[in-house]
C-alpha cells in the first residue's frame, strides 16, 4: 500500500492503463496542502453459474456428408440438454465450422490433395445451478458432444461483492490518511478526489474436457476473490 503527503498545492491524477474507472470525483482547484493514499479492499464469493462450451466435430469424405452427420449428433445433444431443463434462452450457437481435411506428400513434390472434410459446431449453454455442471457434461457426451472446450464459473453476486469491497477500501484509506494528518501535526480536511481503479471481474476457469467419460464428472467451483483499489485525496488542516 502507498501513501504520500502532498504539500504545496500540487494536484495529482492517478489513472491505470487498460484498467476500468468508477467513481472519480470532480478534482478540486483549491490550493493548500494534501494527503493522497491508496486503499485496497477483497471479497470472496463462490462461483454459483457456470458457462459450458461444447460441441459436436464430424469428418466424412464430402462436406455435406459431415455436415449431415453432425447435424444429427449436434440435434441429439440439444434435445438432451432441453430435457435436462435448459430453456432455448440457456443455449446459443457460437461457432460454425467446415474445413477440408488435406493430405500432404512426405517429399512435397505432389500438391496436396482434399481427402475429407471437418464439420464442427459449438453451442455455448449458460446454466444457472453449479450442481447442474456434470450432468449436462455427462448427458452431452453421451449422446455425441466431443469436445468440451471451455467450462467457467462466476458468480451471480458478484457486484454486491465488489461494493462490499470498495467500502473496505475507502475505509482502508481513511485510515491511513488520518494516521498521515495525525504524525504531520494537523487533521484531515474535507475529500477532495476518490476514485478507484479495478480490473474486470473474470469467470474462473475450469480445465477443458475432451474425452467420453465412464462416471460422473466431478465439479469443483471453488471460490473467487474479488480486489478492488481506491486512490483518495483530503486536505491537510494545519500540520507542521
Amino acid at each position: 500500500m502507498r501513501k504520500s503527503l502532498m504539500l504545496g498545492g500540487a494536484i495529482f491524477s492517478f489513472l491505470a492503463a487498460a484498467s476500468a474507472v468508477r467513481g472519480q470525483a470532480v478534482p478540486s482547484t483549491a490550493a493548500g496542502p494534501q494527503i493522497v493514499v491508496t486503499g485496497t479492499g477483497e471479497a470472496t464469493v463462490s462461483p454459483d453459474r457456470a458457462t459450458i462450451f461444447l460441441g459436436v466435430q464430424t469428418r466424412a469424405a464430402t462436406a455435406a456428408g459431415a455436415g449431415s452427420e453432425n447435424a444429427r449428433r449436434l440435434r441429439l445433444v440439444l434435445d438432451t440438454l432441453r430435457a435436462l431443463g435448459l430453456t432455448s434462452e440457456q443455449l446459443s450457437t457460437v461457432n460454425y465450422n467446415v474445413a477440408p481435411e488435406m493430405q500432404y506428400s512426405p517429399n512435397g513434390q505432389t500438391p496436396p490433395k482434399v481427402v475429407g472434410y471437418v464439420v464442427t459446431n459449438n453451442v455455448r449453454a449458460e446454466l444457472r445451478r453449479l450442481e447442474d455442471v456434470a450432468r449436462v457434461i455427462d448427458a452431452a457426451l453421451a449422446k455425441g458432444a466431443n469436445e468440451v472446450s471451455s467450462l467457467q464459473f462466476y458468480s451471480s453476486k458478484a457486484d454486491s461483492a465488489r461494493r462490499a469491497a470498495l467500502a473496505t477500501a475507502v475505509t482502508d484509506a481513511r485510515a491511513d490518511a488520518e494516521a498521515l494528518a495525525r504524525a504531520a501535526g494537523g487533521s484531515l480536511g474535507p475529500l477532495i478526489e476518490l476514485m478507484s481503479v479495478e480490473s474486470p471481474i473474470r469467470p474462473v476457469p475450469a480445465p477443458m474436457v475432451r474425452a467420453m467419460v465412464a462416471e460422473k464428472t466431478p465439479i469443483e467451483g471453488g471460490t473467487q476473490t474479488i480486489t478492488v483499489t481506491i486512490t483518495a485525496r483530503w486536505t491537510l488542516v494545519g500540520g507542521k
